[in-house]
């Protein structure tokens, strides 16, 4: 599912138009990336968890040249699926 297909469900199943429906799923969206920004953690109860991790600085490589280049270290989103998440997905088997 991408962006705009959350959208359309959203304005779909709470009747009301699209426009409202975007800035709803963007004002979520602007909120959690603006939490995980300022290194707070975002706990969506039965769904899960989304963090900010820290990855070292490592020697790489160049896939092409082959030479070593150094990585910077770096911040990157981390997920962790809830409890109800994962049973869902787990349903059927």
């Amino acid at each position: 599912m991408i962006k705009s297909e959350l959208i359309d469900k959203l304005a779909e199943k709470e009747n009301v138009s699209r426009d409202v429906a975007k800035r709803i799923v963007n004002t979520i969206f602007d909120t959690i990336t603006d939490a995980l920004i300022h290194g707070n953690r975002v706990e969506l109860r039965e769904f899960g968890v989304l963090s900010v991790r820290t990855r070292k600085a490592r020697a790489g490589r160049n896939p092409k040249t082959g030479a070593t280049v150094q990585v910077a270290e770096k911040k990157v989103p981390f997920f962790k699926a809830g409890k109800a998440v994962k049973q869902a997905l787990n349903k059927n088997k």
